[in-house]
């Protein structure tokens, strides 16, 4: 995959220099309560990491980005670019509906967003009130060294998918979900949210496969998108905590089911192949 060199968003807000306060003020206790709150759409990986730095808690102070984050603020520009080409024309021809581009968040630690309080350990997340994606960079590290899931297309899924929650938005689908969530049991909830990551991770390989000429993506970049895809199963994820494998509390999809819809996505290039809800014979 080569992503350098090609046109990046403008539609980037960088808080990664901003100090806690400075990025909203949200303090140890805010910390402590945006632990135990839950977004529809973020993947919970406080199994795999230790907690917020100290220094990120405490420290109101603005600082310097290093090399590394300022190259991960280059590649995640350029990516969330190649989303606005892709899901702005097939949003516009396949479904015919006018397509906004999303904002996307660079933090480090924790934030306030549209949706309340952010923490890293709740790991990237879309805000359907703000129409902005929350994204602390670290996550990347998180997933090379914890998880087993590193490389570039592993880190575009991750924005290709938080930015397919925002194409979900925009064609009325979370909307409609969030209403039949509130009506609906626990277990039924819980369902509904699965079928709305798979189709997110569907949308992420439409995306890949309709931007594989300009990044010059190959067969040996989607298999690094596939193992991130794994790495971030309820399964996967209710393992490294300890816990027993409860498929009726999966609120994002087992690993195998995450991979399933990505290469859906992938081999059919379209909208059309991610109706997860039609599928399951919703």
């Amino acid at each position: 995959m080569e992503w350098r060199g090609r046109r990046g968003s403008r539609n980037i807000e960088d808080r990664r220099g901003m100090g806690v306060s400075g990025a909203g003020g949200i303090g140890l206790v805010g910390m402590l309560a945006v632990l135990a709150f839950g977004y529809f759409f973020g993947i919970d990986i406080s199994p795999v990491v230790n907690s917020v730095s100290q220094t990120q808690m405490s420290s109101g102070e603005q600082r310097e980005l290093t090399a590394e984050e300022q190259q991960m603020g280059e590649f995640v520009s350029v990516i969330l670019a190649e989303t606005e080409n892709v899901f702005g024309q097939s949003v516009r021809d396949q479904a015919g509906v006018a397509y906004s581009d999303p904002q996307m968040v660079l933090y480090s630690g924790v934030t306030q967003s549209g949706c309340g309080g952010a923490s890293a350990q709740m790991g990237p997340f879309y805000c359907p009130l703000d129409q902005k994606v929350y994204l602390d960079t670290d996550f990347f590290k998180v997933m090379g060294e914890r998880m087993g899931a590193g490389g570039d297309l592993a880190a575009a899924y991750v924005i290709a998918h938080e930015v397919g929650h925002h194409v979900q938005n925009q064609l009325g689908i979370l909307p409609q979900v969030t209403e039949q969530r509130q009506r609906s049991s626990e277990r039924d909830s819980n369902y509904l949210s699965v079928l709305t990551e798979l189709q997110a991770d569907c949308f992420a390989g439409m995306w890949a496969r309709n931007s594989a000429q300009d990044l010059q993506i190959n067969r040996e970049d989607i298999g690094e998108a596939m193992d991130a895809a794994a790495a971030v199963g309820d399964d996967a994820l209710m393992q490294s905590a300890g816990r027993a494998v409860v498929p009726d509390a999966f609120t994002h999809g087992s690993s195998a089911d995450r991979q399933e819809w990505f290469m859906r996505g992938y081999d059919g290039g379209n909208l059309g192949a991610c109706n997860t809800f039609k599928a399951a014979g919703l």
